[in-house]
């Protein structure tokens, strides 16, 4: 299911849009408020890493996102999801997101889209007019599906690794896919793209870049005690027993935003 909430930017005036996102411009140096108003970012996954990620956007005055999540609110995801609260816990979580944003940018577009990204849908759920992706879930064949569409459109995307099981939100890393370490989702996700999708491995004794932007933590999962030691191998580590923290999910998440921004913001200056 698909609704679209389109807020009429006459609800907030010049002086408004001044005093609500004035910082992001003296943050820059230079008017980029202009800029963000016209730009489209989707989100999909709305956990402890993406709902953080949509706030974020949203707070910066981005003018449009689509957001993409199947899922509901669930009293489990009060430790880490920005849009979990008593008040919206059984409502589908693209729609809990969406009234969020509309109370703090009542002028940004949002498109709610309740569904899992797979392989066979994310070419008719991911917009192409989205100026950057952020893929903020858990399933390695919904990343598989984001990267070669990416790939495919020439569309900017931001890949987000595991959050599950780590504590060190100091840890965070971004670069190429190539680079990540200590984060076994990400892992998997090289390896498929290498063995099945052509992506490029070692040549001539090095190992040249994927292209695939990630953010991952360069910390050792913590295992529950009671957690066994093949558990996690097929499951998302929300699944598998890991537990999270929200110091580190929306770590990850403000810093996927952040990358986004940036990306926006340089894209249209040049």
């Amino acid at each position: 299911m698909t609704s679209f909430v389109d807020k009429a930017t006459d609800l907030v005036g010049p002086a408004d849009l001044e005093r609500r996102f004035g910082s992001v411009d003296r943050a820059y140096g230079h008017v980029v408020t202009d800029t963000l108003r016209d730009c489209h970012v989707t989100v999909v996954g709305l956990g402890g890493v993406g709902s953080w990620a949509a706030e974020a956007l949203a707070r910066s005055g981005v003018g449009q996102l689509t957001l993409i999540d199947l899922d509901h609110v669930a009293q489990s995801n009060i430790n880490r999801q920005v849009h979990a609260l008593d008040t919206t816990l059984g409502q589908a979580k693209v729609l809990a997101m969406s009234e969020r944003i509309g109370l703090i940018n009542p002028a940004c577009a949002v498109s709610a889209v309740e569904e899992f990204v797979e392989t066979d849908n994310a070419d008719a759920l991911l917009p192409p007019t989205s100026d950057v992706v952020l893929d903020c879930t858990d399933q390695l064949s919904a990343k598989v599906a984001m990267v070669l569409l990416a790939r495919q459109r020439q569309q900017a995307l931001i890949v987000c690794g595991a959050a599950g099981g780590k504590t060190d939100a100091l840890t965070l890393r971004y670069g190429d896919l190539r680079d990540s370490t200590h984060d076994a989702l990400l892992a998997r996700l090289r390896s498929t793209l290498r063995k099945r999708h052509g992506f490029s491995g070692a040549q001539a004794k090095r190992v040249i870049r994927m292209g695939v932007n990630v953010l991952w933590f360069e910390q050792p999962a913590h295992r529950p005690v009671s957690l066994p030691a093949s558990a996690g191998i097929s499951m998302p580590l929300a699944c598998a027993g890991y537990g999270s923290l929200v110091t580190v999910t929306a770590a990850m998440g403000l810093a996927a935003a952040g990358k986004a921004l940036d990306f926006l913001t340089q894209k249209k200056a040049s």
